[in-house]
């Protein structure tokens, strides 16, 4: 019964801030594809005239943030099998990673540090999560494949995204390493309550 809860967290969460991020979009102060393309998801949840859903925003990593650590301790662990020390530490790092970006908002001077760090536990911390836990499981069928897929591609987003800091289309790589993570809360939500 615990684990069917920890996967109705994870699909809920996941709709959540897939919601959430299209709302605050589209009351941002610049047109929708704008938003998504040349502004970052941090500045969606910077409390200022721009994004007046801010506070919406923030409660969608938030939400994500402890999704991630009680799913995962609550109900997926029992899928793990292998470098289980690894995956609960990955899941402490992403989950606080993902509160700390809800919490802590960009675009401050005094803050945007813990925010930075923030976000590259959740970005870095999420994406090598998935990949660990892609190769942790009993086997490597295709809910493990798409995982590591997953992973990888938020991996070399990253590492573009951190390359062209400051570039009109860095949101856009941002976006490419942080849904890998929305969208393996969503599977692995349904991969518990399947199985």
């Amino acid at each position: 019964m615990k684990s069917k809860v920890a996967g109705y967290v994870f699909i809920i969460s996941s709709l959540y801030y897939i919601i959430a991020e299209v709302i605050s979009a589209t009351f941002f102060n610049a047109s929708f594809f704008n938003t998504y393309f040349f502004h970052t998801i941090s500045q969606l949840g910077i409390p200022n005239g721009n994004s007046p859903l801010f506070w919406l925003m923030n409660s969608a990593f938030i939400l994500i943030g402890l999704a991630v650590i009680f799913g995962n301790i609550c109900g997926f662990k029992d899928f793990i099998v292998k470098n289980r020390a690894v995956f609960y530490i990955l899941t402490l790092v992403t989950g606080l990673g993902v509160i700390i970006v809800g919490l802590i908002h960009g675009g401050n001077p005094l803050t945007s540090g813990y925010h930075t760090l923030g976000a590259v536990m959740a970005i870095l911390g999420g994406n090598v999560l998935l990949i660990v836990v892609s190769k942790s499981m009993a086997e490597f069928g295709r809910f493990q494949k798409i995982v590591f897929t997953l992973g990888t591609v938020g991996l070399i987003a990253f590492w573009i995204m951190f390359f062209i800091i400051g570039n009109h289309f860095m949101p856009v790589f941002e976006r490419l390493s942080v849904y890998p993570l929305i969208v393996w809360t969503f599977l692995t939500g349904v991969y518990i309550i399947r199985n």
